[in-house]
């Protein structure tokens, strides 16, 4: 039987993969191979949260691999050279390869399929993380949605859920070498790391679990419990989807066998409204390829955001602002790799409204921190709460973090877990502690006597610049 290359990239498993399913399907020997390229990346190379996801998720994917008698081969260098070395080492009569879709990558990825065309070989390209490619859902004009609850509504008439596609009984070992895992160098010098893998395990087996996890004890009450950062209430899902070690067709799959009271209904549905969204910011990322760096919204291009102060920003970035709610969000992001998605829109709506800084340097802190850092995400998400992109929030929509923090963490579980210095204070003064001058310097004398910025001065300074835009 003759080979083909299988090009992993962000579809790291062996349960329902299209590109291994279709190749063995076509009677190919499959050469799994994975190249690190992230010079071809741009201005967004992975950030080292990213990376050692990465790692981790690799190594997992070798083992699988291995168990089943195969070989990931690893190489690193340019995406093209190194396939047309791995082709030439393996005499490959073909390509198989699931999409990507930043837009500098989808170039990279035509070119090669160009170049592998011109020389006879074929080349089969398939969807194996998004629910629809990116270009497939339109409006009745032909034109891309620029709003949400349309673009849900029409893509879940046209959804079609497929079979999963068949796992390998076995994999050939086609004797070629390639690099270590550790040779890619992706995990950071520092042991800053150390305590994300107490919450996440890398790799497909991790993500069957986490789903298994969801399924079990969070979908149900869902849409209210997603909302509170002090409990397990959402999936946790996102860096396994980021990767490609599951699937939303999977995680839809495992969805429908659920058995929930009618009443559980909304929050089946709300969930899925959630991987609707994830399918929406890349819709955008692709009709918007500029987004990920500037405004969608042009009514913001000259809008007056204020000079980056370096101090209020790493301030931000460490949980030093002294607002409890924002340092709790900004200390799990930097202890765990990952934020819970109410305190995200806090810090964000913080970071772009009270502070007035340009969501970009939000959105890159979280592309250096976050496991699941993802570009299409990450920058709708920052988008949206910055009042610039398609179906925002408005920018005079203004988070509160006091009112919030009293509202999603009533008896502030969450801060106190993440700022253990407030650990002392009653529940009424832990919300905002510099309204009780005295007890807060007799019992959390560690944290910040006052917040870095006034809340209501500067709520009234963000919406006179929007005024005035």
């Amino acid at each position: 039987m003759a080979n083909a290359l299988v090009w992993l990239r962000r579809d790291l498993r062996l349960h329902d993969n299209p590109a291994l399913a279709q190749a063995m399907a076509d009677g190919f020997v499959p050469v799994l191979v994975y190249v690190h390229a992230p010079q071809e990346q741009g201005g967004w190379v992975p950030g080292a949260a990213s990376r050692t996801w990465l790692h981790h998720s690799l190594c997992a994917l070798q083992r699988d691999i291995a168990r089943l008698g195969g070989r990931l081969i690893i190489a690193r260098g340019q995406s093209l050279s190194e396939l047309e070395r791995m082709q030439a080492a393996t005499q490959a009569e073909a390509l198989y390869f699931s999409n990507l879709y930043e837009p500098i990558l989808q170039a990279r990825d035509a070119q090669v399929q160009n170049e592998f065309v011109k020389r006879g070989l074929p080349v089969k390209r398939f969807n194996a993380n998004l629910l629809f490619e990116p270009w497939q859902i339109q409006t009745g004009g032909g034109t891309p949605y620029k709003v949400f609850t349309p673009f849900w509504r029409n893509a879940s008439a046209q959804l079609r859920i497929l079979p999963a596609c068949p796992v390998p009984e076995g994999l050939p070992d086609c004797g070629l070498e390639g690099l270590s895992v550790d040779a890619l160098g992706l995990l950071p010098k520092k042991d800053w790391h150390a305590g994300f893998w107490h919450d996440w395990q890398p790799g497909e087996a991790g993500a069957a679990e986490m789903l298994e996890i969801f399924c079990d004890s969070a979908i149900d009450g869902y849409k209210e419990q997603r909302n509170l950062p002090d409990r397990t209430g959402t999936s946790k899902l996102s860096p396994h989807l980021h990767f490609g070690e599951i699937s939303p067709q999977q995680i839809w799959r495992r969805i429908a066998d659920v058995k929930l009271p009618e009443s559980g209904q909304a929050d089946i549905g709300h969930f899925k409204s959630e991987l609707g969204w994830r399918e929406f910011s890349y819709h955008l990322l692709h009709h918007f390829p500029r987004s990920s760096d500037h405004n969608l919204n042009s009514q913001f291009e000259h809008f007056s955001w204020a000079t980056p102060d370096p101090d209020l920003l790493d301030r931000w970035q460490r949980g030093r602002t002294g607002i409890p709610i924002v340092d709790a969000g900004m200390r799990e992001l930097w202890q765990t790799g990952w934020m819970h998605n109410r305190v995200r829109m806090i810090v964000a709506s913080f970071l772009c409204k009270n502070l007035r800084m340009h969501w970009l340097h939000g959105a890159r802190w979280f592309w250096d921190t976050l496991l699941d850092a993802d570009l299409a995400n990450n920058s709708q998400g920052w988008q949206w709460t910055a009042g610039t992109g398609c179906d925002a929030a408005p920018y005079f929509r203004i988070f509160n973090p006091v009112t919030q923090s009293e509202r999603f963490d009533p008896q502030a579980r969450y801060i106190k877990r993440w700022v253990p210095e407030l650990s002392a204070l009653p529940v009424p003064v832990v919300f905002a502690p510099w309204t009780k001058p005295a007890a807060s310097a007799a019992l959390a004398p560690d944290y910040p006597a006052s917040p870095i910025v006034d809340l209501a001065a500067s709520r009234s300074a963000a919406l006179a610049a929007y005024s005035s835009r």
